[in-house]
């Protein structure tokens, strides 16, 4: 898996340590996001990647991506290609090929539950493994949480939020509500100013990301070209296809030791199609959300047998228990009709 990824992304490969050398090095130590006291190499040497363990740690976030988000090929080669421009910088370090630190501040574009906070967590530890920030964490803030009420209160709130996520990522989910152009009062743009600060040059201590919708993010750019040159990798999360869909669904069961059984997952697939017709349909979060409520009629179907349980009863979610579901309106199972529960 990760070798197809490498490959995709231009040929580079994250080398797991070989046996001929036990001794793996850091290039640069990951808690102090500063260039290791080491031995500059001669111009001569050959630099095996492969020594640097925190490719190896690299490696892992990548691979964990792939197993926790369906499709988002475009996103993955970003990451990949962030990862690998971040390792070869370290190999230049060793050589004394020193440059300007690269920016990582980011955009992510895309509907709700597409994957945006994953892909934050994911990229915070990469980044972490890499020596670029000194902390695998991430500080979610929105609106309310930087914005103030009167005049003073803003410039407190934001720097407090900046303090939290030092060392790390700040996460603004729906950015775009930083701006408000038709509200001379509004505080938002002071926020804007304190961030354009923060993520001038090198001295920046985090790394922001920018999220929400596309199209509400394009204009929020565009009215603040200052913070657009600022923000170096773009990266959007595209809705999920219906069989995306299901596969999230059969991912999110299986981490919870649930299964579908077949008339149950062909049910779930007539779900999805009639959901996704439907307002405010947020991709996987509806997914789990749906999942959460057949594990409700499930529970009080089991209850209602009033006999012993097996595992299997336990671990599998039948047809009834999907078509409970308010989106089927006023079906009638085979064995007679079902109380619809809301959705």
């Amino acid at each position: 898996m990760a070798a197809e990824r490498s490959g995709a992304a231009g040929g580079f490969r994250l080398h797991r340590p070989g046996a001929e050398d036990p001794r793996p090095v850091r290039a640069v130590p990951p808690e102090s996001g500063s260039p290791a006291v080491a031995e500059v190499l001669d111009d001569g040497a050959l630099l095996d990647l492969s020594t640097d363990i925190a490719g190896n740690d690299v490696e892992e976030v990548l691979t964990r991506l792939d197993a926790e988000l369906v499709g988002l090929a475009n996103v993955k080669l970003r990451v990949g290609e962030i990862a690998a421009l971040l390792l070869i910088d370290r190999a230049r370090q060793r050589f004394g090929l020193l440059a300007s630190r690269p920016t990582m501040h980011m955009s992510f574009t895309g509907g709700p539950g597409t994957g945006k906070t994953t892909v934050a967590l994911r990229m915070a530890e990469m980044l972490h493994a890499l020596g670029y920030i000194r902390k695998p964490k991430v500080h979610i803030v929105t609106r309310d949480d930087l914005v103030g009420q009167f005049i003073g209160h803003t410039a407190p709130k934001t720097k407090e939020a900046l303090a939290k996520a030092a060392g790390g990522v700040l996460f603004i989910d729906e950015a775009y509500y930083l701006f408000r152009p038709e509200n001379e009062r509004d505080y938002g743009q002071e926020v804007i100013e304190i961030l354009l600060q923060e993520m001038e040059g090198e001295r920046a201590s985090s790394v922001v990301i920018f999220a929400g919708y596309e199209d509400r993010m394009e204009r929020f750019f565009s009215a603040n070209p200052g913070l657009s040159s600022r923000v170096a990798h773009h990266l959007a999360f595209s809705d999920y296809t219906h069989d995306e869909l299901l596969a999230i669904a059969e991912i999110m069961l299986g981490r919870d030791n649930f299964r579908f059984d077949d008339p149950a997952r062909s049910a779930f697939g007539e779900y999805l199609e009639l959901r996704m017709r439907r307002p405010r349909f947020s991709n996987a979060r509806s997914v789990r959300n749906a999942l959460d409520r057949c594990r409700l009629r499930q529970a009080k179907r089991l209850v209602e047998l009033r006999r012993p349980l097996t595992k299997t009863d336990l671990i599998t979610l039948t047809d009834r228990d999907v078509y409970g579901s308010s989106v089927f309106g006023a079906t009638e199972l085979p064995d007679g009709p079902t109380a619809r529960a809301p959705d």
